[in-house]
């Protein structure tokens, strides 16, 4: 699978195992990504796969799950990373 590689700036790229670490892949693609790399990974796993793995995912931003949502027609209350949203102390702003 080819995708960009600056969406895995921490890990090796040649080292990353495609099918174990499903939801690591789409998760980064979802934030980091762009509209090919979503077509790669679409082709590669498939919706219901990416559906299933996003739904378990502990943490995505606003706009990856706005998109999912959108994409599978679901509420995002039925995403793990929106019931179970950590709270993130804001910047400061000086």
């Amino acid at each position: 699978m080819q995708l960009s590689k600056v969406i895995f700036w921490d890990t090796d790229y040649h080292k990353i195992d495609w099918h174990k670490k499903a939801r690591f892949i789409i998760g980064r693609v979802l934030m980091y990504g762009t509209i090919d790399d979503w077509n790669t990974i679409k082709q590669f796993y498939g919706l219901e796969r990416i559906k299933n793995e996003m739904l378990e995912e502990r943490y995505l931003d606003k706009k990856a799950l706005s998109f999912l949502c959108c994409i599978f027609n679901l509420p995002k209350e039925k995403f793990r990373c929106y019931t179970e949203q950590q709270s993130y102390p804001a910047h400061w702003n000086f």
